[in-house]
C-alpha cells in the first residue's frame, strides 16, 4: 500500500463514518500521511482527527474521540494490521506483511517506472527558457518530472534559483557530468552550490552523491553474489493460509526503508509540482542512508560455510546458514532499493553504476 492509497483510504473512512451518522464533521478534499518521525510508531502517521476537531463550529472538536472511532473502522480496513492513537489525537497505522510484499513486487515489476503515473493529471506547470547553466539544468529535470508525473508544462517563468558564476564546459571539465548535475541540483534552488570538486569527487561518506551511488552499485553487488549462489530473491509470501515468515520485513530497518520506497510517487510529485528537483536529490540521499541501515542490519545473504562468504560445509551445517525465506524477501527489498536509487537518478540525468 502506498502512501496514496493509505490516504484515499483513510479518506473513504472519513467519509463513511460521517455517512453512517457517526461523525459530524466537514469531509476534508485531502489527508496527509507522512512517515512518523521515530522508529516505533508505526508505518505511517496521520494527523486528520486533529484537523477535523479544530473546526468546532460543525465538528465535536474531540481528537480523542474522532481518533478512536476512525481507528476502530481503518483497522478493518484490508492491508492495515494495526492502528494505535498517540498524543492527543494522531493516528499511527502499521501496515500488514503482505502489504509489504505487495509493494516490494510493486517496485519490481515496475522498474525504473516505479512511481511514475498521473498524480498530476491536469496539472499545468509553467517553465520558462533561460541560458543560465543552473535555471537551464533545472527546467531540463523539471520537464522530465512532470512529464513522469502525467502533468503539462505550459510557458512561464523558470524555476527560481540563483546563478552560478562559471560555464556549463567548465563545469564539465572540474567535475564530469554526474557531480556537476548533482552539484547544481541538489541544493535548493535559493541556496548556493557547492562546486568544489573536493567534496564532489570525493569516495568518501560525507560525499552525497558518492553515498548514493555505492547504494546502487551495493544492491547490485547483492544480486550478483545471491546468483552465483542460486539465491532467487523473493518478496515474503502474501498466502494468508501461510503467514509471512518473520524476521524479513518486522525490524525497524526493514519497515523504515519500505516507508521510503512507498514515499518515492509522492516525492516525485511533489519534486514536479514545486519545479523543485532538490526534493528527489534529497529523497534518493535519505533512501541510500536507509539502505544501508537495512544492509547492516538485516543481512540478506546467509554467510559463514554454507553462504557467499565460505565453501559448501558437511550435510550436518546449522540451519542459520543455509539460504532462508528470510534472505531471499531481504534480497528482494534490496533489489527494490537499487530500482528506486537508479530511477530516481536517471530522473536526475546522473548515472547509476553497477561497480563502484
Amino acid at each position: 500500500m502506498t502512501p496514496a492509497q493509505l490516504s484515499r483510504t483513510v479518506l473513504h473512512t472519513v467519509r463513511r463514518a460521517v455517512e453512517d451518522d457517526e461523525l459530524c464533521v466537514a469531509v476534508p478534499e485531502r489527508v496527509k500521511v507522512r512517515i512518523p518521525p521515530r522508529p516505533g510508531c508505526g508505518d505511517y502517521a496521520t494527523n486528520v482527527a486533529l484537523l477535523l476537531a479544530s473546526d468546532r463550529g460543525r465538528g465535536d472538536g474531540d481528537a480523542l474521540g474522532i481518533a478512536e472511532v476512525l481507528r476502530r473502522r481503518l483497522v478493518l480496513a484490508p492491508g492495515i494490521a494495526r492502528v494505535d492513537i498517540a498524543g492527543p489525537g494522531f493516528l499511527n497505522i502499521t501496515l500488514e506483511g503482505t502489504s509489504h510484499a505487495q509493494l516490494v513486487r510493486a517496485v519490481l515489476s515496475q522498474g525504473l517506472r516505479y512511481g511514475h503515473g498521473d498524480a498530476l493529471a491536469g496539472v499545468s506547470v509553467p517553465l520558462g527558457g533561460s541560458d543560465e547553466v543552473r535555471a537551464a539544468l533545472v527546467a531540463h529535470v523539471v520537464r522530465g518530472l512532470v512529464d513522469a508525473t502525467g502533468g503539462v508544462v505550459v510557458p512561464g517563468d523558470g524555476p527560481v534559483v540563483r546563478a552560478v558564476p562559471v560555464s556549463g564546459r567548465d563545469l564539465l571539465t572540474r567535475l564530469g557530468p554526474d557531480a556537476a548535475r548533482w552539484a547544481l541540483l541538489r541544493p535548493a534552488g535559493h541556496d548556493l552550490p557547492d562546486l568544489d570538486p573536493a567534496h564532489l569527487l570525493s569516495q568518501r561518506e560525507d560525499n552525497a552523491l558518492f553515498r548514493v551511488q555505492y547504494a546502487h552499485a551495493r544492491t547490485r553487488a547483492l544480486m550478483r553474489n545471491a546468483s552465483q549462489f542460486g539465491i532467487i530473491p523473493e518478496p515474503q509470501s502474501e498466502s494468508h493460509d501461510a503467514p509471512a515468515e518473520p524476521g524479513a520485513y518486522d525490524h525497524p530497518a526493514a519497515t523504515a526503508l519500505l516507508a521510503l520506497l512507498a514515499d518515492y510517487p509522492r516525492t516525485l510529485e511533489a519534486a514536479a509540482r514545486h519545479r523543485a528537483p532538490d526534493r528527489l536529490a534529497r529523497y534518493l540521499v535519505a533512501l541510500a542512508d536507509g539502505f544501508f541501515r537495512f544492509h547492516d542490519t538485516c543481512p540478506a545473504l546467509p554467510s559463514g560455510p554454507s553462504g557467499p562468504s565460505g565453501e559448501s560445509g558437511a550435510s550436518g551445517q546449522s540451519r542459520e546458514r543455509k539460504p532462508s525465506a528470510v534472505h531471499r524477501s531481504r534480497l528482494a527489498l534490496a533489489d527494490a532499493a537499487g530500482a528506486v536509487l537508479a530511477g530516481g537518478l536517471h530522473l536526475l540525468g546522473i548515472s547509476a553504476p553497477e561497480h563502484l
